[in-house]
């Protein structure tokens, strides 16, 4: 698969049938952030700033790069990592 057709593959994921079920990206990565928020609260973790949807669109980029390195190769987790990037950077840029 080439760069353009990940890409591609990548921005239809994100403003596809995704949108569709699982709504607003930057809505859905926020209540990720909460639910993550709580789960680092109740482990006894707290300490740093709180997550938002940025940090879990990276974070979520991050899973995918690790990935890469176990296991067999899967076309999307570099699908995936590129639609996170894409995710990430239109929550940055919404910012105020």
């Amino acid at each position: 698969m080439k760069a353009k057709e990940i890409a591609t593959q990548a921005a239809v994921l994100v403003s596809g049938d995704r949108n569709r079920s699982h709504g607003d990206p930057a809505a859905n990565h926020q209540a990720i952030a909460e639910v993550w928020n709580g789960i680092i609260r109740a482990a006894g973790k707290a300490g740093a700033a709180p997550l938002d949807a940025h940090d879990v669109a990276n974070l979520m980029e991050g899973l995918k790069i690790a990935r890469r390195y176990t296991g067999a190769f899967n076309i999307d987790d570099y699908v995936d990592g590129a639609g996170y990037a894409a995710v990430a950077g239109e929550i940055a840029a919404a910012k105020p």
